[in-house]
């Protein structure tokens, strides 16, 4: 309880910061959002972050503030931070608190923030515009309907776990292997979401998979010693905040009985999991929110016309060191299939606990290179009449 109210004090802190200056102002002002931060949160900042500093927007001085997590009031863009201590009453108090301080756009990291912001913002006469990314799936979590249909102030990037090519890495790992453990969070859509493509995914390959429902990340530890007393061989974890903040508690039990920890993100073997497998990357969700704002900020784009983007590439890691504390041998051919490996602390590809994914940096270029790079992209989502008319039949066919 004491805990829970420092919290509170701490993000009411936030609130009393000094007033940035408003909408109708000429310094744009951004929020950047989030459910709680790690190192996966950590490269989505960094990609907006560097985005941000290509175009001029911040320079190095300012970037030495806003890597500490401090909010700017820069010549060119005032940029603050929320963050919602991975609970999601304190988010709620974080996006309102956010509000008030009259932003021009907020960048919303994961699905419960966006879920929240979008919510908030929907009434509202003049709202923010609201880009998200690391969210699953924004159809599922009511953000958007569909890539263009959608509020005209939101649109994002869908950070979808291939669940189809996850799940028969365990398989690559252990042929032999027979019953697999996932939890999720009953309140997140993206857990209820992987969780379930896990079961179906599983089960076409002839595997069993044993489910735990929890309410918050306490419970996690009596679930996963609920799923072991079931006879599960690993566990195998959905992409969702509350499960991969409190992936520790999982992953002690997971040691205690000698069993290895598949999380959907291949950075995830620098949080104690076995194998890593997932979408890549965090770093490029990061990038594609800043396109998109700088793009629309500079009248090159409109959100309103912006389509939601599909991030599904995978990446796989194993963490060598940690198969050896649970006694467990990786395959050679899982081994063959890694886009990186840690042995004896160090990567294959020289990837950090720090920046836990290959090469999390922009690409040299000049920054006329940049915009039309830029642009190039962003022009493969514009929604088209057509496109939104075809959507849209697709909907109402389903809901018929």
């Amino acid at each position: 309880m004491v805990h829970r109210f420092l919290l509170i004090i701490a993000v009411l802190a936030l609130s009393l910061s000094p007033t940035f200056r408003a909408q109708d102002d000429e310094i744009p002002t951004l929020g950047i959002l989030s459910l709680g931060y790690h190192s996966n949160v950590n490269l989505s900042v960094k990609g907006t972050l560097d985005m941000l500093q290509a175009y001029g927007y911040i320079d190095q001085k300012d970037r030495s503030v806003l890597d500490l997590r401090q909010n700017l009031e820069g010549e060119d863009i005032n940029i603050f931070f929320g963050d919602g201590a991975y609970d999601i009453g304190l988010t709620s108090l974080m996006v309102r608190d956010a509000l008030e301080k009259r932003p021009d756009a907020l960048i919303t990291i994961t699905t419960p923030v966006s879920q929240i912001a979008a919510n908030a913002t929907l009434d509202m006469d003049d709202p923010p515009v609201v880009i998200f990314n690391v969210v699953s799936n924004p159809y599922v979590a009511g953000i958007a309907d569909a890539p263009c249909i959608k509020p005209a102030h939101i649109s994002g990037s869908q950070f979808l776990a291939p669940y189809d090519r996850i799940v028969p890495l365990m398989l690559l790992h252990d042929p032999d292997m027979q019953v697999l453990g996932t939890i999720f969070t009953s309140n997140e859509p993206s857990g209820v979401f992987g969780a379930s493509q896990i079961t179906a995914v599983a089960e076409s390959h002839g595997l069993q998979v044993e489910s735990a429902s929890i309410v918050s990340a306490a419970d996690l530890t009596i679930a996963a010693e609920g799923l072991v007393s079931k006879g599960i061989e690993a566990f195998i974890l959905p992409t969702e905040a509350t499960v991969a903040s409190g992936l520790p508690a999982i992953i002690q039990v997971a040691n205690e009985h000698g069993l290895p920890v598949m999380y959907t993100a291949g950075n995830a073997v620098y949080r104690g999991a076995t194998i890593g497998a997932g979408v890549y990357s965090y770093f490029k969700e990061g990038v594609i929110a800043a396109r998109m704002l700088i793009a629309h900020w500079e009248g090159e784009t409109d959100i309103a016309t912006t389509g939601i983007n599909l991030q599904n590439d995978m990446s796989v890691g194993v963490n060598l060191d940690v198969a050896a504390a649970q006694g467990i041998e990786i395959s050679q051919e899982l081994l063959e299939a890694a886009d990186f490996v840690v042995d004896d602390g160090q990567s294959s590809e020289g990837v950090t606990p720090g920046l836990p994914e290959v090469n999390p940096f922009l690409e040299d270029m000049t920054l006329d290179e940049r915009r039309a790079a830029d642009l190039a992209f962003l022009a493969e989502l514009n929604c088209t009449d057509e496109m939104i008319a075809e959507q849209q039949a697709g909907l109402d066919a389903a809901d018929g």
